[in-house]
């Protein structure tokens, strides 16, 4: 369309004019006009469902042109008549908006694993059958979790509202109506998969508990809605699932519904920790790397910290501390980190041999964990057991040239581990002095963080003193 056409949508709506522009843009019938309004369809589909101003302007001016022809070549001048005849002219349906099974346009239109698009109540039917593959393509489903397509849901909506049609809605059942409060949870569906992990298929536990997975990582809604149908105990039961990949799901599902403060109290009353601290002694990688980060996101209530490290947590958190990938490492750090805060759990990290393996970090660089081995060592370093393991790894060198070269934060955690070490050690002391730890610790006096140059301080002035006995 024109830019002159555009820009008569606003301004004229007398029929004479909207004839005018339809022979000069030669939309002189229906058909024409449907496969005007079709183009039309396939742009704001391409759009991305976002599209711009002269979309919608120019879907006005078919509408007005449309009503125009309809008025003069079919219907009577009668108004009434007019608008009946209208709400039996439905626009044609775009392909992409039906489901292939109904082929309805689609309420609540999900993706399954091979990508393509169903209506939710229809390819449900289809798996409850037992189907194991894709009515569309045949192809096998590598799982028979669906996910919401919400893209192609608010695509429907707006179409819907183009055309002037009221926008589909879902079919509700008396349980998914206790989710008001909830308005982008859909607890029936919810419900329905609960079924399905109490059901002892495995297969069902698996797919139920990776969408289950996905709806709680999605939303704040999703998480309290989850828990409130019953959720926790059933996927605190699936932590023990011999099959990897159904326990990777239920743990994943924990972490993000532990997301909510809320939830975390009731997963620790469901008796999760302990399930959780198998699964990361046990578990697949991805499995154990999730369970580290559920168990620090639990910890950070201060009395799940006695109740994690009691749980035997801490020796399995360094295990992954050495082996996991590099996201699994940083989870397993933070989360040995925020329970050592806990002055028994830096007794157990301790006894667990973790120094020997900060103290190699610390001097390989390219492993990416100097930042939370220092911050490790530095927590360590006030507890009396903490100093002492510290103090026979040989560390005061390696402490001084992170002054020397490293980040400020890194600086700063360096000169409270050496500070803790040098207060009451003599020996210590003196390496520090050996080293030339005196030139760092200036350098921190005048451009350190405020810790840094307490720490520094009192650093200098023991120096000092060492140095006049």
């Amino acid at each position: 369309m024109t830019d002159l056409a555009l820009a008569q949508v606003g301004r004229y709506s007398d029929p004479i004019v909207l004839k005018r522009l339809s022979e000069k843009l030669q939309l002189t019938t229906l058909n024409h006009l449907k496969k005007e309004s079709l183009a039309l369809h396939e742009m704001v589909i391409s759009s991305g469902g976002n599209p711009d101003d002269s979309l919608e302007e120019m879907s006005t001016l078919l509408k007005k042109i449309k009503d125009c022809l309809l008025l003069e070549t079919h219907l009577p001048e009668n108004i009434e008549s007019r608008t009946s005849s209208f709400k039996y002219r439905s626009p044609v349906i775009p392909d992409d908006f039906r489901c292939p099974i109904s082929l309805e346009l689609m309420r609540d239109p999900v993706i399954v694993s091979t990508g393509q698009t169903y209506e939710r109540s229809c390819i449900q039917k289809w798996l409850d059958s037992g189907h194991k593959t894709c009515p569309k393509t045949q192809q096998n489903l590598s799982h028979t979790a669906i996910t919401p397509n919400f893209v192609l849901k608010s695509l429907i909506a707006q179409w819907c509202e183009a055309n002037g049609m009221e926008p589909p809605k879902k079919h509700g059942s008396p349980r998914g109506k206790r989710s008001g409060n909830h308005p982008d949870c859909d607890r029936a569906a919810i419900d329905s998969l609960l079924l399905k992990m109490e059901s002892g298929n495995q297969e069902e536990q698996r797919a139920a508990a990776g969408e289950l997975r996905l709806l709680a990582k999605r939303n704040a809604d999703n998480r309290v809605c989850i828990a409130e149908a019953g959720a926790i105990p059933l996927l605190v039961e699936l932590l023990s699932s011999p099959d990897s990949r159904t326990q990777e799901h239920a743990v994943t599902a924990l972490l993000n519904l532990s997301i909510n403060e809320g939830n975390k109290s009731s997963i620790v009353d469901s008796g999760a920790i302990p399930e959780i601290v198998q699964v990361l002694k046990n578990g697949s990688m991805e499995a154990r790397e999730n369970a580290a980060a559920t168990l620090f996101s639990l910890s950070v209530v201060d009395g799940n910290k006695v109740t994690i490290g009691a749980a035997g947590a801490i020796p399995a958190l360094i295990d992954l501390l050495c082996e996991g990938s590099p996201r699994g490492k940083k989870d397993a750090a933070t989360a040995i980190f925020n329970l050592a805060i806990f002055q028994g759990n830096k007794v157990r990290a301790v006894k667990a041999g973790i120094v020997g393996h900060l103290m190699r970090m610390l001097v390989d660089p390219t492993g990416g964990m100097v930042d939370e081995a220092l911050m490790i060592l530095a927590v360590l370093s006030s507890h009396p057991e903490g100093k002492a393991a510290i103090a026979l790894s040989d560390p005061v060198a390696v402490l001084v040239e992170v002054m020397r070269t490293g980040s400020s934060r890194n600086r700063e955690n360096s000169a409270a581990v050496l500070w803790s070490l040098c207060t009451s050690d003599a020996q210590q002391l003196e390496a520090a002095r050996e080293v030339g730890a005196e030139e760092p610790l200036k350098e921190l006096v005048e451009s350190g963080t405020d810790r840094a140059k307490r720490k520094a301080v009192s650093l200098l002035e023991l120096i000092r003193r060492s140095a006049e006995g």
